[in-house]
C-alpha cells in the first residue's frame, strides 16, 4: 500500500507533556460520557423507575434542545477573548457546575411518576448543556494547539488514551461502586458514585487548563458574522460527510452500549461478567489508539477510518450467533470489534480539525469552535437517536424491566447487540467514501495557510 507518511515541521511539534495534559480534559468528560453510553438507559429504567419508551423519548427530545445550544456555545467560544485564549477558560469556568449537575442527574427523588419524569428532563438537560459548554471548547482547543494535521492526529491519539483509560475505570468500577456506596440502596449508590466522578472530573479539567496553550488564531481581519459562519459550514462537503458519519456511528454505539447490561442480565444471565466484558472493551480501545497515529501515516486517515467502521461493524454482527454459554466467543467478538473500531475515535476529531483548516483555506474565515460544536452536536444527537431507537425496539419486542424476559423480548435484545449496530456502522463506512480530503491535500492547505499568515515565505 502506498505510504502516506508526512514529516511534521519542528515548529509545529507539541511536547508530550502538553499532549498528555490535553488528554486529561477528555478523561474528565468520560466520567460522564461512558456513564451515558453504558449505564444511563439502565439507570433510568431499572433504578430511577421510568419506562424504556419514556427514557428513549427523553434522550431524543433533550438532544433537540442542543440544536440551539451547540452552535451558540461554539460561536461564543470563537468570539471569547481572555488572557487565557478563546477555549481554555471554559475548562476553568465549567468544571464545578459540571460536577454538581452530574450528581443531581443521578439522584432519585421521592416523587410521583409525572414529577419524577419532569425532574429527569430538567437535570439531564442541564447536565448535557454544561457538558456542551465544557466539551465544545475543549474539543476546539485541539484545532488551535498546532496548525499541523499529522501532529493533531498524534494529539488526538493521546487524548483517547486518556479517555479510554477513564472509560475502562467507569465501565468496570461503576456497578461495584454503586453497590459499595449504596449498601443495599442503588439510588444512594448512584448518587455517591457520581460525587466521586464529579470530584475527579474537576481535578482533571483544571490540570488540562494549566497544561495547554493556544497557538492558532483566526485571521486578524475576521469580523463576527454568525449567519455567514453557518452558511460556510453547511457549504463544506468534508464537514457534511463527517457529521453524517458521526451520527450513524454514535447511534450504533448507543444501541449496542446501552443494551449490553440487559444482554448479560437477561440473555446470558451472568451479571457478574458485565464489568469484565466492558473492561475488555476498554483495553482493546487503548491498544488500538496506541498505534492509530502510525497506521494513519502509513495507510491514510480516510482509508483507515472506513476500514475501522466497516470491518468492526461486521464483527459486531456475529453476536447474533452467540448462545448464552458462549462466553469466550462473546469476549473474543467484543475485543476484536472494539480494537478495530477504536481507530476511528482519534481520527474523527483530527479530521474535524482538518475541516476547520479547509474552511479557512476556502473562505478566509476560521471558526474552530463552531466546527467542533457541530461535531459534539452530531455525537449527542447520534447517541440520542440510538437510545431512542433502542427504546422503541425494546418496547416493540415487549421488554419489561426486572422480570423474566420472553423469547420475543430476548430476540429484541440480541438484535440490538448485533445486527442493528452492524448495519449502522457499515452504512457509516460507505458514507465516508464521499469525504474529499486526503493527506496530500492537507499538506497543501497547511502550507497555503502559513503563507497567508506570514509564517513562511510564499
Amino acid at each position: 500500500m502506498k505510504t502516506a507518511k508526512v514529516m511534521v515541521p519542528v515548529a509545529d511539534r507539541i511536547s508530550l507533556k502538553e499532549k498528555i495534559g490535553y488528554s486529561l480534559g477528555d478523561a474528565a468528560s468520560n466520567f460522564y460520557w461512558k456513564t451515558f453510553e453504558f449505564f444511563v438507559f439502565f439507570f433510568y429504567t431499572d433504578v430511577f423507575g421510568i419506562t424504556a419508551a419514556a427514557v428513549g423519548t427523553m434522550l431524543l427530545v433533550t438532544r433537540v434542545l442542543d440544536a440551539v445550544a451547540d452552535p451558540v456555545i461554539g460561536s461564543i467560544a470563537d468570539r471569547t477573548r481572555t488572557r487565557w485564549g478563546h477555549f481554555r477558560p471554559y475548562l476553568l469556568w465549567g468544571a464545578l457546575p459540571f460536577a454538581v449537575a452530574g450528581v443531581l442527574t443521578f439522584s432519585t427523588p421521592n416523587l410521583g411518576g409525572g414529577a419524577k419524569l419532569v425532574y429527569a428532563y430538567i437535570t439531564y438537560s442541564s447536565l448535557m448543556f454544561i457538558y456542551t459548554a465544557v466539551n465544545i471548547p475543549y474539543s476546539a482547543l485541539m484545532g488551535v494547539i498546532t496548525p499541523n494535521s499529522q501532529e493533531r492526529t498524534s494529539i488526538s491519539s493521546i487524548r483517547f488514551i486518556g479517555a479510554f483509560t477513564v472509560g475502562i475505570f467507569v465501565q468496570f468500577c461503576t456497578l461495584p461502586l454503586v453497590k459499595f456506596f449504596g449498601r443495599g440502596s442503588d439510588t444512594r449508590g448512584w448518587q455517591l458514585t457520581m460525587v466521586l466522578y464529579g470530584t475527579l472530573a474537576v481535578i482533571l479539567l483544571l490540570l488540562c487548563f494549566v497544561s495547554t496553550r493556544e497557538r492558532v488564531a483566526p485571521p486578524p481581519q475576521q469580523h463576527a458574522n454568525i449567519r455567514r459562519d453557518l452558511r460556510d459550514l453547511f457549504g463544506s462537503k468534508p464537514w457534511i460527510v463527517l457529521v453524517g458519519v458521526l451520527l450513524l456511528t454514535l447511534a450504533a454505539f448507543a444501541v449496542k452500549g446501552s443494551v449490553t447490561i440487559s444482554y448479560f442480565k437477561y440473555f446470558v444471565k451472568r451479571e457478574d461478567l458485565i464489568g469484565w466484558f466492558l473492561l475488555s472493551n476498554g483495553f482493546a480501545f487503548i491498544a488500538a489508539v496506541l498505534i492509530t497515529s502510525h497506521l494513519a501515516r502509513w495507510i491514510g486517515k480516510k482509508p483507515l477510518f472506513m476500514l475501522a467502521l466497516g470491518l468492526g461493524g461486521l464483527v459486531i454482527g456475529l453476536f447474533s450467533f452467540a448462545k448464552p454459554a458462549d462466553i469466550k466467543f462473546m469476549f473474543a467478538l467484543q475485543i476484536a470489534s472494539s480494537f478495530i473500531i477504536a481507530f476511528n475515535s482519534p481520527l474523527v476529531w483530527a479530521m474535524f480539525a482538518d475541516t476547520a483548516d479547509h474552511a479557512e483555506w476556502r473562505t478566509g474565515r476560521r471558526n474552530t469552535g463552531l466546527v467542533f460544536a457541530s461535531a459534539i452536536f452530531a455525537t449527542k444527537i447520534g447517541f440520542a437517536v440510538g437510545a431512542w431507537m433502542l427504546g422503541l425496539i425494546l418496547t416493540y419486542f415487549g421488554y419489561v424491566a426486572n422480570v423474566e424476559q420472553t423469547s420475543r423480548s430476548l430476540h429484541g435484545i440480541i438484535l440490538s447487540m448485533s445486527w442493528i449496530p452492524c448495519v449502522l456502522l457499515v452504512l457509516a463506512a460507505a458514507a465516508m467514501a464521499a469525504y474529499p480530503l486526503n493527506d496530500a491535500m492537507m499538506v497543501k492547505i497547511e502550507t497555503d495557510l502559513k503563507e497567508r499568515r506570514g509564517e513562511i515565505e510564499p
